[in-house]
């Protein structure tokens, strides 16, 4: 796999685009046993996104952006992070839109989301929100034609390829399929934010 364009943002900083997640997940890894092996020198941090990885506070950013343009990652292998099991019971809103539309029952719909391995593959939207992938192609769904106005904290919710969790109360547009009482984001933890990029997380399901 070859790298996408590389721009630079700011003085210290380089941009990576490439085409979808698959390649983002597999620059990220490679970048990381980089940055382990000593061969990124000073690069403060690694931001992941649906299209883009962000090389922040970089020390040579010629050197670094000369690697990333000969760099050959090859495609990312299987999650190896920690597992966060998130406790979710199965009664959101959507949750009968989402199955019609995968032609299933509700339980079966409930089935084929816990039997899925998901990864972080970046965060945005909200601190502590994650975008998880994991689902297969065929169970992708639209975002709603109406936003909510408010969706309450705890929201397991489902939009596209990815599967996510809302850390707070927020308007949202995704499908919403169930609700954790786990804290996503708490900024008296340390980490405040339970999920992070190569996070593997499991959906376990749970009575009200």
């Amino acid at each position: 796999m070859t790298v996408g364009t590389v721009r630079r943002v700011g003085e210290r900083a380089l941009l990576v685009e490439l085409p979808g997640t698959a390649e983002v997940a597999a620059l990220y890894g490679w970048l990381r046993e980089r940055q382990e092996a000593g061969e990124l020198g000073e690069v403060e941090e690694l931001v992941p996104a649906a299209r883009t990885v962000l090389l922040d506070s970089v020390a040579d950013v010629p050197a670094v952006a000369a690697l990333l343009r000969t760099a050959r990652p090859r495609a990312a292998a299987a999650a190896s992070g920690p597992l966060v099991e998130v406790p979710t019971v199965y009664d959101g809103a959507d949750l009968a839109e989402v199955a019609a539309l995968w032609g299933v029952s509700e339980e079966a719909a409930v089935r084929i989301h816990t039997e899925a391995e998901y990864v972080v593959a970046f965060c945005g939207f909200a601190p502590g929100f994650g975008y998880l992938t994991g689902l297969p192609q065929r169970y992708e769904v639209p975002r709603r034609d109406t936003p909510r106005s408010s969706v309450p904290a705890g929201s397991v919710a489902l939009a596209g390829q990815y599967t996510g969790v809302y850390p707070g109360l927020s308007p949202g547009g995704w499908q919403l399929i169930g609700r954790t009482a786990l804290a996503l984001w708490d900024p008296l933890r340390e980490p405040a934010a339970l999920l992070a990029p190569g996070v593997r997380v499991r959906f376990t399901a749970e009575r009200a």
